[in-house]
């Protein structure tokens, strides 16, 4: 696609076509070649959503707490962008698309607009493109974005990387509150939910998560845990108000700025490896003048990887050439 039928789309996006939207959300998570140059001109209309991460471990009622969230937030009147993380399909790579169907509800409205990304063997929860949708989403003109991972469990920490508030759920069956802990979710969790409370065990897991939060350094924002039960609607008000007083804690919060230059750093590194691994890649898939030797030597096992590696980066010529423009 050209420079120019990507600056029509994305105006179009950005004056609300929804199908402008949709193509581009495609174009990101396809990699399409050109995407940080694509990304380059949505990013000064973001910024403005609140982004919710809603995690935890595969059962715990996600997606129907995301449709409980999104229908409160509509009530409201406020505009929600849903990106849902599915697992690949292991025939076409690409996502399941069953949260899809569990939000079917909210397909014919305006003020919400949902999208399923497969999760490609992220081993994060959250798959690459997934950043690059919430911006879309959040240029869009969406008020809150939520983002619901695809339930891996113990690896699903990169949402804490791109959420401003991550609600990690949890059931009364989750066992020791112990393992939660061990998870690493303790510590990227600024809200806890214990949801289909109406289980046994539901207020012992409550009170196990209280009493660890309380090992926590002390902080500006007192964690809550909310119990609910997502099926009926139980909770889920309560939840909602503790989203809103998070998001209001956050301007308030010294630890933001910081927070947001380690992001920004961690988006650039990450903007850097993908782009130079395609170029990588290219260049070798179409041959580069000096390299054939090496990439001969180490396919015939008569040179190390990493002594190729360092002969490559030592070498300015052969890696200016395979660097270059792709």
């Amino acid at each position: 696609m050209s420079e120019t039928e990507i600056k029509g789309l994305v105006e179009r996006m950005q004056a609300g076509d929804r199908v402008a939207l949709a193509r581009l959300m495609t174009l990101v998570e396809n990699r399409a070649p050109g995407l940080p140059a694509l990304m380059s001109r949505v990013y000064p209309g973001s910024g403005r959503a609140h982004v919710i991460g809603i995690t935890g471990p595969p059962g715990a009622g996600k997606s129907t707490l995301t449709d409980r969230i999104t229908r409160h937030l509509r009530t409201a009147g406020t505009r929600v962008g849903i990106v849902a993380v599915d697992p690949s399909s292991p025939f076409s790579g690409g996502a399941v698309l069953g949260d899809r169907i569990r939000m079917q509800t909210h397909f014919l409205d305006p003020g919400v607009f949902i999208r399923s990304l497969a999760s490609r063997g992220s081993h994060g929860g959250v798959a690459r493109a997934t950043r690059d949708v919430t911006r879309l989403l959040d240029a869009f003109g969406m008020e809150h974005v939520i983002v619901e991972t695809v339930g891996v469990g113990q690896t699903e920490l990169d949402v804490m990387r791109l959420a401003d508030t991550t609600v990690v759920v949890l059931v009364p069956e989750a066992g020791d509150a112990v393992q939660v802990m061990k998870a690493g979710l303790l510590e990227i969790a600024d809200i806890f939910v214990v949801n289909k409370a109406d289980r046994d065990g539901a207020d012992r897991m409550k009170s196990e998560l209280i009493q660890m939060l309380h090992l926590r350094p002390a902080s500006a924002w007192n964690i809550p845990v909310i119990l609910t039960q997502a099926a009926t609607d139980v909770g889920t008000a309560e939840l909602v108000a503790a989203l809103e007083q998070h998001r209001a804690a956050l301007t308030g919060d010294a630890e933001r700025e910081r927070r947001i230059r380690l992001r920004r750093e961690s988006e650039l590194l990450d903007i850097l490896e993908e782009e130079l691994r395609r170029r990588l890649e290219h260049r070798l898939g179409n041959g580069v003048d000096g390299l054939a030797p090496v990439l001969d030597a180490v396919r015939g096992g008569t040179l190390d990887p990493y002594s190729a590696a360092l002969r490559i980066l030592e070498d300015a010529s052969t890696l200016e050439e395979l660097l270059g423009r792709a």
